[in-house]
């Protein structure tokens, strides 16, 4: 059916066209550009953009797929949370609202699921800090100090305090949950329902009178779970160090009191779930710090160096493993409470830190032990029809660096399971193999550096023997 024009006579002339208008499509604004977030310590911080600003990793990806808030003109969300008690509090500005095809952005329930029942309104969250003053003392009331050798003891007012993760300790945590969410990419909370969680808070305290007894500048939740047969593991699921106190040392003090109490109570080993590349950076610095004066190491130390100086890895013509022997790894489990798959990445970095930066054969041979490594565990150790294999794949996302790895199985028929690789196909994963490597050898090379630099002495001694 054809629908009835009117006005033929501008039709029927070209020089007379309509103007035909359309309503503009509302373009929208991505959260990360009108929502911010502070960090209040008293009540006249409150309502104030000059308080501790508190950066988020990302916004966007609370509001919907596309990140964005549709609806508002000159829109403005402004967040403060308590330092005192962790409520929190919005302030939401905006000159007018108005549907522009895509709807208009209900922002209550977007701040519920990040804030719960955390975000409370202006009246309520000035009395807070008057009513909740003492409510960090209150928690770590009933928990335990910890003592331990650590490198970063020079603050005599900042202390670790262990509590289980009940009662108090769990509302105090699901306080928190909003800065761990904010701030923790890909994090979400722990079920504190579960039996086997605790908390390590980083505390201050002090003696003035107009500020609480105890201030929290971080925290680290650990889960104690069962090791068979008679043993447990303790596995460090978040550690956050509030901003205002971040580049202190207080992430360095909860790694180093977990040790401690893992050592104490001969916990089977510690482990991290998912750990930030910057927490595993702290990570090795500390623990390749602890491998220097571990006397069983040397020896297995100095023989591995002696090989790549001796070897002669660029031809290819030999290869060589740079691993620990066995008996290491498991001693190290044993003394140190460091896992398997930590220790190895930590001697790859006391193996780089024992070599002549400036012996190039030695270097190389060290570059060809990661690469190896490297390719092991991409495309497995299999050079027959069984294994990982890595191939390139076609991707809308960026075609010259998509690949997928998947792996072949035994069957009667070969043909069914072997994959032909193009030239140019092993060409594009020889060169993401190299960029692999070269990530991680400047990982290796970023984290011996800053051991060289903490333990110059620790390591003076190792390399003299």
């Amino acid at each position: 059916m054809a629908l009835k024009q009117k006005g033929t006579d501008a039709a029927a002339d070209p020089k007379k066209r309509r103007r035909v208008g359309f309503s503009g499509i509302d373009a929208g604004v991505e959260a990360n550009e009108c929502m911010k977030v502070f960090l209040a310590r008293n009540p006249d911080e409150a309502g104030s953009e000059d308080c501790t600003s508190i950066q988020p990793f990302d916004l966007n990806h609370f509001f919907g797929e596309d990140g964005k808030i549709y609806g508002y003109k000159n829109l403005k969300i402004n967040v403060w949370i308590s330092a005192i008690s962790f409520h929190g509090y919005a302030d939401i500005s905006f000159e007018e609202t108005s549907d522009g095809g895509k709807g208009i952005t209900d922002l209550k329930p977007v701040l519920q699921s990040i804030f719960g029942e955390n975000l409370v309104e202006k009246e309520e969250f000035l009395q807070i800090f008057s009513k909740e003053c003492e409510y960090i003392r209150d928690v770590v009331t009933n928990g335990n100090a910890i003592k331990h050798e650590g490198t970063n003891e020079s603050d005599p007012t900042v202390e670790i305090v262990r509590v289980e993760l009940q009662g108090a300790a769990a509302f105090l945590y699901s306080r928190l949950v909003p800065l761990v969410l904010l701030l923790v990419e890909g994090s979400t909370p722990i079920d504190i329902g579960e039996h086997g969680w605790e908390m390590l808070l980083v505390v201050k305290k002090t003696t003035q009178e107009s500020v609480p007894k105890f201030q929290l500048l971080g925290f680290a939740a650990v889960h104690n779970f069962y090791h068979y047969p008679e043993s447990t593991r303790l596995r460090i699921s978040q550690i956050l160090v509030l901003p205002p106190h971040q580049g202190e040392g207080h992430g360095l003090r909860l790694l180093e009191a977990i040790n401690s109490t893992a050592l104490s109570e001969n916990i089977y080993d510690v482990t991290i779930e998912d750990p930030s590349d910057y927490l595993q950076y702290v990570r090795s610095s500390m623990d390749c710090l602890r491998l220097l004066t571990f006397d069983p190491i040397k020896p297995a130390l100095s023989a591995m160096v002696s090989s790549l100086k001796e070897s002669n890895l660029s031809k290819r013509t030999c290869s060589l493993r740079m691993v620990p022997p066995a008996d290491l790894t498991e001693t190290v489990r044993q003394k140190l409470k460091i896992n398997r798959k930590q220790f190895l990445r930590c001697w790859e970095i006391l193996v780089c830190l024992s070599l002549d930066s400036e012996d190039r054969k030695s270097m190389d041979n060290f570059r060809a032990c990661i690469y190896d490594r490297t390719k092991g565990e991409i495309l497995g150790g299999a050079t027959g029809t069984n294994g990982k294999r890595l191939v390139q794949m076609p991707s809308s996302a960026n075609e010259e660096e998509s690949f997928a790895v998947f792996w072949t199985q035994d069957c009667e028929d070969a043909d069914d399971q072997t994959v032909e690789q193009q030239p140019e196909d092993l060409k594009t994963q020889e060169e993401q193999l190299n960029e692999l490597v070269d990530n991680q050898m400047e990982e290796i090379v970023g984290v011996a550096k800053n051991v060289a630099s903490r333990g110059k002495d620790k390591l003076a001694e190792l390399l003299a023997r």
